[in-house]
């Protein structure tokens, strides 16, 4: 068990904060200095991220941690990412948290075979490159029993996603009381509740077509027809937030009162990966206990 880094009470995940055709590094740079600004804890780079592409974001901020959220191990060799990674810590100061992952096999096609293995082997090959990346500043993305443990025993803790409280507090149950429980929730800030459901069905639709997900929601109780037509509203009342900033309130802190130390908040609008939510990540910010230890 590794000690954890600083991560702050509440951080923002987001696949979007990136430069593309339609979003200039100017823009990138000011939505980070923002929410850096703003008070969050932590900076989640969603969408299966190079070691390299966090460091925008870094450049762009002084104190806010960054994270990749999460980088495949199917995609980036062990020993470059190390090497990438001692040149970036060594460049800021600390700032930056290697989260790592197993993906999907649908996304890793015939690369993804025995993941937990798989895991263990990169962990290996990262404490035994030439500058080995600190147990301390790697956090594992986590569903079964066994990478919960595995990442209490050889990272800092677990960065879990798509779940609801009940797992959360499984998962405190596991990796005990020093390791860092990390689960990112996402959010629907619309207060028609029809609408809210509609967007999360839009963007959930997509989750519940791999199966790490809904084995996971299986284990935890839910029923094959829960993953139809974009998820059931108890699905939807399980994994996201919805409605209005005191419904999101009330909801963050269940998943803090299970036992997550630190919850990582994906802002979902009709267009969650090309567009910047600014204006929800100020509403939450004014709402939501980022300077709460």
């Amino acid at each position: 068990m590794a000690t954890q880094p600083a991560l702050g009470k509440i951080g923002i995940w987001t696949a979007a904060l990136r430069v593309t055709d339609s979003l200039s590094a100017q823009q990138v740079g000011e939505a980070a200095a923002e929410l850096e600004a703003l008070g969050y804890g932590t900076i989640w780079f969603g969408g299966s991220p190079s070691a390299d592409q966090v460091v925008p974001l870094l450049d762009a901020t002084d104190r806010i941690t960054v994270a990749t959220g999460i980088l495949s191990i199917w995609d980036h060799e062990a020993a470059h990412v190390a090497d990438r990674y001692a040149a970036i810590d060594a460049a800021h100061g600390g700032r930056f948290v290697l989260g790592l992952g197993v993906s999907h096999s649908a996304l890793a096609g015939e690369r993804y075979k025995r993941p937990y293995s798989a895991m263990r082997e990169y962990l290996t090959a990262l404490d035994s490159a030439p500058i080995p990346v600190p147990a301390s500043r790697r956090i594992l993305a986590a569903l079964g029993p066994k990478m919960l443990e595995l990442s209490r025993d050889r990272a800092a803790g677990a960065h879990p996603y798509l779940v609801t409280p009940e797992f959360t507090a499984e998962a405190r149950e596991i990796l005990g009381d020093g390791a860092l429980l990390a689960p990112e929730l996402k959010v629907v800030l619309e207060p028609d509740l029809d609408r809210a459901r509609t967007i999360a069905r839009d963007y959930l639709s997509m989750y519940l077509k791999l199966p790490n997900y809904t084995n996971n929601l299986l284990r935890l109780g839910f029923e094959e027809q829960d993953f139809a037509d974009g998820g059931s509203e108890r699905l939807l009342a399980s994994v996201f937030a919805l409605g209005d900033v005191e419904a999101i309130r009330r909801r963050v802190d269940t998943f803090l009162e299970a036992g997550a130390d630190h919850l990582a908040v994906q802002v979902v609008t009709e267009n969650p990966f090309t567009s910047l939510p600014r204006e929800e990540w100020r509403t939450l910010a004014e709402a939501l206990p980022l300077g709460d230890s």
